[in-house]
C-alpha cells in the first residue's frame, strides 16, 4: 500500500498525461499542471480517448472511466500542487527548464514532499543538487506509452534517501508497474543497452552484411523483440538516437559509444525516420 494519495504532475504532454492516467486508474488523485490551458485541455482529452479505447477492449467500464477522470484535476497554477505528497516533473528534456521548474517547486511545496523527475537522460544527482530537498529527489523514468508499459526505472541520485526510494517504489507498485532500481549514470539501464544496440545495427547495415528487413527480422525472431532495431530507430527518431550516442561518448569518454557514420550521415540528410517520412525505411 502506497502512502502517496495525491500526485502532482508537471507537464500534460505524452508522458505527463500517461502518468496521470496510470495514477487515476489506480485510484490516486492527480493534479496535472502545464503552462497553457490549451495544453492542459489536450492532455485531459488524450486521457479520455485512451480510456475509451480500454472500454472498447473491455478492460475498463464506463463507470471506471468516469471515476478515473474525476480524480484528475487540470491546472495552470503551481499553487494547486500544495496537497500532493509527490510531484513528478515530466516537462521537455531540457536541463535548464527542469532546474527552473524544480526551484519553483521548492518555493511552494512543504519540505517533506518528494519530487521526482521523469528524465531519460539528465543526471539525477545534478538535478537533485539544484533543489533544497536533494534527499527527497529521485528519478522516476516511465516508458512510452505509460498506460501500457509495465516498467519504471527508479533512479537514485547520490543524495537520495532510502525512505524516498522506498516510497516511490511502493507507488510504482501501486500503479501496477514493475520498478527496477538503478544508480545514476548516463542512459540508466534500458537506454544504455538499447541505443548502442541500435547504433550497432547501423554499423551492420553500412557494412552490407544484410538488408534492413533481414537485420530487423533477425533481431525480432532471434531475440524475441517485438520490433527490429532499425524500425525502432525510425520510430524514436534517428536524430534522438544520435544525440543519445553523443551524450554517452562525451560522458563515458569510451570509443565503444562512437556513433555509426551511417547514422550521422542519415541525420545530416534530414532522414530522421517516421516523423520526416524517411529514415532507414520510407513511410
Amino acid at each position: 500500500m502506497s502512502s502517496i494519495q495525491t500526485v502532482g504532475i508537471i507537464g500534460a504532454g505524452t508522458m505527463g498525461n500517461g502518468i496521470a492516467q496510470a495514477c487515476a486508474v489506480s485510484g490516486i488523485r492527480v493534479v496535472m499542471v502545464d503552462v497553457a490551458q490549451t495544453a492542459v485541455d489536450k492532455g485531459l482529452a488524450t486521457v479520455a480517448g485512451s480510456l475509451d479505447r480500454l472500454i472498447k477492449k473491455e478492460k475498463l467500464t464506463a463507470e471506471g472511466k468516469a471515476a478515473a477522470l474525476a480524480l484528475i484535476k487540470g491546472s495552470t497554477s503551481y499553487d494547486d500542487l500544495k496537497g500532493a505528497q509527490l510531484v513528478i516533473e515530466a516537462a521537455t528534456e531540457n536541463e535548464g527548464l527542469k532546474v527552473k521548474i524544480l526551484q519553483q517547486l521548492d518555493g511552494i511545496l512543504a519540505s517533506e514532499v518528494i519530487v521526482a523527475t521523469n528524465t531519460s537522460s539528465i543526471s539525477i544527482t545534478k538535478l537533485a543538487a539544484a533543489t533544497k530537498r536533494a534527499d527527497k529527489f529521485i528519478g522516476m523514468h516511465f516508458f512510452n506509452p505509460v498506460p501500457m508499459m509495465a516498467l519504471v526505472e527508479i533512479i537514485r541520485g547520490l543524495q537520495t534517501s532510502d525512505a524516498t526510494h522506498d516510497a516511490v517504489k511502493a507507488l510504482a507498485e501501486a500503479l501496477g508497474k514493475t520498478p527496477i532500481t538503478v544508480k545514476n549514470a548516463p542512459g540508466f539501464v534500458v537506454n544504455r543497452i538499447l541505443v548502442p544496440m541500435i547504433n550497432e545495427a547501423f554499423f551492420v547495415l553500412a557494412e552490407g552484411i544484410a538488408t534492413p528487413e533481414d537485420i530487423d527480422a533477425g533481431m525480432k525472431l532471434g531475440t524475441n523483440q517485438p520490433i527490429g532495431p532499425l524500425a525502432l530507430a525510425d520510430m524514436i527518431g534517428l536524430d534522438v538516437c544520435l544525440a543519445v550516442m553523443n551524450v554517452y561518448m562525451a560522458e563515458f569518454n569510451d570509443s565503444k559509444y562512437r556513433p555509426a557514420p551511417l547514422l550521422k550521415e542519415m541525420v545530416a540528410a534530414g532522414w530522421l525516420g517516421r516523423k520526416t517520412g524517411r529514415g532507414v525505411y520510407t513511410y
